[in-house]
């Protein structure tokens, strides 16, 4: 019985924080449309950051609560997932082509993002300092991706924004799901975050690798879902947009308001199994999505979707493979 509350937690709290997560960010669009944001700033704020709110609510209550684990292991988890779990089962479903300028600008300023978060961690240190350098660089994303939205001319990820837009009935239904899918996140989050830490203990393995395995996989599912129904409908940059904007959002604002909140230390197995293979298939998705010869579009085939899904099967064997030994 002690085993089967915190198993029904994470179950409950999984399912409604995909729900609540898809009903915020709908209401969140919906109301910027009335408010007449351009189809690209949407994309790239709301939607491509937006998709991440499962997971800032999740660390944020996690550093609060004093289980900085969940909360680190629950970003970087969620980038890996991201990449390698999301992107390769989308490409395995249709080959995700990157035409989009917006994205191509995105990719090496993730992939430095990506260097910089490991470059901080090499003293097993995160300390506010640190968490402050990565939210002024969310900060400084913010400023740049709304000038890029407002002023960038016509741009793929816009079209793929416009054709995947719901008609918004009215301003005042937009508001009430934007509201209460963000109040029911955070109540899912709490309730998900209470079984994960159940569960650890329960079965006496680190925190870390709860988030870095159940939590990072439930959280990333909004990504999931939306990736691979705009792959299918050939919304392709919506697609990688989906999943460039949300590893942007965790290895910044999602780790940088944790480690604000309670600094941590890490393991030096986080540091050499985790934030390399986070920074290694960071480096891939930017030269397989990036395209480099003049005119070429960047291309994830179904041969690299399926690399990149053996290599996350792999990488969470490697990880039940440390908790069993």
């Amino acid at each position: 019985m002690h085993m089967i509350f915190p198993i029904l937690a994470i179950l409950v709290g999984l399912v409604v924080l995909v729900f609540s997560s898809d009903m915020f960010v709908d209401g969140a669009a919906a109301t910027a449309r009335f408010l007449g944001m351009p189809s690209l700033l949407i994309g790239m704020v709301i939607i491509g950051f937006g998709t991440s709110a499962p997971e800032l609510v999740v660390s944020t209550i996690s550093a609060v609560q004093g289980n900085p684990g969940i909360a680190v292991g629950n970003a970087y988890g969620s980038n890996i997932a991201n990449i390698a779990l999301i992107l390769g089962v989308t490409a395995l479903i249709k080959p995700v082509q990157v035409s989009s300028r917006i994205l191509k600008k995105e990719l090496p300023i993730l992939t430095f993002f990506t260097a910089l978060s490991f470059v901080l961690l090499i003293d097993l240190q995160f300390s506010r300092t640190d968490a402050l350098v990565l939210l002024l660089l969310f900060l400084a994303l913010m400023i740049w991706s709304i000038y890029q939205g407002l002023h960038t001319g016509k741009d793929t990820l816009a079209t793929d924004i416009e054709h995947d837009a719901k008609k918004p009935t009215n301003l005042k239904i937009a508001l009430l799901k934007l509201v209460i899918g963000l109040l029911v996140l955070i109540l899912s989050s709490r309730v998900l975050v209470w079984g994960a830490v159940a569960l650890a203990k329960y079965f006496g393995v680190s925190d870390l690798i709860i988030g870095l395995t159940i939590v990072a996989i439930g959280t990333s599912l909004p990504e999931l879902a939306s990736s691979i129904i705009a792959a299918r409908k050939g919304e392709h940059d919506l697609a990688m947009g989906n999943i460039i904007g949300s590893n942007l959002f965790n290895t910044t604002a999602v780790v940088g308001v944790a480690g604000s909140i309670l600094p941590f230390s890490i393991d030096t197995n986080v540091l050499h199994r985790d934030m390399l293979m986070m920074t290694l298939l960071t480096v891939s998705l930017f030269v397989i999505g990036y395209g480099f010869q003049e005119g070429r579009q960047g291309r994830v085939n179904r041969f690299e979707g399926a690399s990149l899904v053996l290599v996350y099967g792999l990488y969470t064997a490697f990880l039940i493979r440390s908790v069993l030994v």
